[in-house]
């Protein structure tokens, strides 16, 4: 039974309704969208009982707002009922686009700021939804997830503030790292992959790519991304390589101890495309690194692939990379901010998530399994069939 067939003898769990932040409007009106076209045409098994009340609406985007006082403080003000709502919050921690003043002074929004208001709209909530779910694609402070010295936890603390508010469930894509779900261990924490939708952007704005061991190979840039390389080059049928990161531990730079040298651990790279796989372009140091070695080692085009493209110092370094032929293109999702100069890169590919999130509410709406959105490797393969067969796509 397809997934569609699911959700036409299901009855919803409850009245839906999708809060999207300001941080993250653009892709909540997309969603909103999707779910109002797919409900509009589908013909539901109980849509003449009490049970498919507003099942069928015009928008399920829930009308609210956060605002501002003169000195920085804030409230969130939620203008529709929600009692009895199966509700679904969207945040984006990275958008610093937002501003808002401070005693006159402009101040642009950080994950803090994003964190704040997403807690404020729960409590605005007041308990009165049936069911709170947060989809926060880039977990806010996935990277302080572990402790290594006399440190905070900042992740950990985060989902259970989350948890004691009476969130019911988070959804994340790409977790830094998976394992801090364990900090509140009976909340469900869905962490997504977008490799569906990475491999889609692939074929599609690379319609020449040759996808196979002859022609293309995955690298990992890091230990930490071993996982999703392996993944890649096993249902692309590649063979995969990685680098070890050398670091001086006796210096702490931005943050972080610097690396010394990239170690390559791997097959013959000369003459094939690249697909370098990371969950999160930062700088972009460290990615364009790994580009210089491989072009050192004969790599053909050199595609950086990455769920977050942070770019935190901008576009310059890769503009240059991309004058210089160091690299072909790079993909990142549409999950958090991105530049109106990011998207007219010419280099740059954007992988859209709406549809994909919209998937996972309709089906969460319904209580339906979610396996086989979080499983992709059968539609991937389906993908490359047709890419290999020369067939257009439209899904």
């Amino acid at each position: 039974m397809s997934q569609e067939d699911k959700l036409i003898e299901s009855v919803s769990y409850a009245p839906l309704g999708i809060y999207a932040l300001e941080s993250s409007r653009g892709i909540g009106e997309k969603v909103n969208q999707y779910i109002v076209s797919w409900r509009e045409s589908r013909e539901h098994k109980y849509q003449d009982t009490p049970h498919h009340d507003k099942y069928q609406r015009d928008t399920f985007l829930i009308d609210g707002k956060c605002i501002r006082f003169g000195t920085g403080e804030a409230k969130a003000v939620i203008n529709d009922s929600i009692r009895g709502m199966d509700v679904y919050i969207l945040v984006d921690v990275c958008n610093y686009s937002l501003t808002y003043t401070v005693c006159g002074n402009l101040n642009h929004m950080s994950p803090d700021d994003h964190f704040q208001d997403l807690k404020r709209v729960i409590s605005a909530l007041s308990g009165k939804a049936r069911r709170v779910t947060v989809i926060m694609p880039f977990l806010y402070e996935s990277r302080q997830d572990k402790r290594s010295s006399r440190e905070s936890l900042d992740c950990a603390l985060a989902l259970q503030e989350l948890s004691h508010l009476g969130v019911d469930s988070v959804i994340t894509f790409d977790a830094h790292n998976p394992s801090v779900q364990n900090a509140t261990p009976f909340k469900s924490f869905d962490n997504v992959m977008p490799s569906y939708q990475f491999v889609k952007a692939l074929v599609r704005n690379v319609p020449d790519i040759k996808i196979d061991a002859d022609h293309m190979m995955v690298i990992s840039p890091d230990l930490g991304a071993m996982n999703r390389a392996i993944y890649f080059a096993t249902v692309l049928d590649t063979d995969m390589g990685m680098f070890h990161k050398r670091r001086d531990y006796t210096k702490v730079v931005d943050g972080r101890n610097p690396i010394v040298a990239h170690e390559f651990l791997g097959g013959e790279v000369a003459g094939k495309d690249v697909l370098v796989l990371d969950d999160m372009i930062s700088s972009g140091d460290s990615m364009l690194d790994v580009a210089r070695e491989l072009k050192k080692r004969g790599a053909n085009r050199i595609i950086l692939c990455s769920t977050f493209g942070l770019f935190t110092n901008g576009t310059g370094k890769f503009d240059k990379a991309y004058e210089d032929g160091l690299i072909y293109r790079v993909i990142t999702t549409n999950l958090i901010y991105q530049t109106p100069e990011l998207l007219s890169r010419e280099w740059y590919i954007s992988a859209d998530m709406s549809k994909y999130i919209a998937l996972l509410i309709d089906s969460l709406n319904h209580d339906a399994s979610i396996s086989e959105f979080l499983s992709p490797t059968e539609r991937i393969h389906t993908l490359l069939e047709k890419h290999r067969n020369g067939e257009n796509f439209n899904e």
